[in-house]
């Protein structure tokens, strides 16, 4: 589930590029210079890093119904790819991407208020905390699965 942090990363690498053009770093343009956005204001505001956020969250799905027929038809895995599976292991993805683009978007105006270069100091932190959220999700996938097969048995 690598892919949640380099859909962030571009994110916020693309955040960094709007403040770089619009401002220099320690000064947040007026449009950004709110108090501390909301979780909903990542994606459901009309805001350019909102619409983007959501095109990025369009990916998922699709990139990771890719990733798993992949690894079906290279029979790879130790997972028969069930129906509860692929339902769990999509909601994990979408969970890990929508929790990395609000952090992103928090850190990255946190770090430009500070006058420190986002692209720099973000980017490691986001896809680090994607393979932790990933890995996290995808074995508590794993445990919900187990727990239903084995109360259904």
């Amino acid at each position: 589930m690598g892919v949640g942090g380099n859909l962030v990363a571009i994110q916020a690498s693309r955040m960094s590029t709007y403040l770089h053009c619009w401002t220099v770093p320690g000064s947040v343009p007026v449009t950004m210079s709110g108090n501390c956005p909301g979780p909903c204001a990542t994606l459901c505001s009309s805001d350019v890093n909102s619409k983007s956020a959501r095109v990025l969250v369009l990916f998922v799905v699709p990139g990771h119904l890719l990733f798993l027929f992949t690894i079906h038809l290279l029979q790879g895995g130790h997972i028969a790819m069930t129906t509860t599976f692929v339902i769990c292991y999509l909601c994990a993805a979408l969970l890990q991407v929508v929790i990395l683009l609000n952090v992103a978007g928090l850190m990255v105006r946190w770090l430009w208020r500070r006058g420190l270069d986002p692209d720099n100091f973000s980017i490691p932190y986001l896809t680090a905390l994607g393979d932790l959220l990933g890995t996290g999700f995808l074995a508590l996938s794993f445990r919900l699965i187990q727990m239903f097969n084995s109360s259904g048995t």
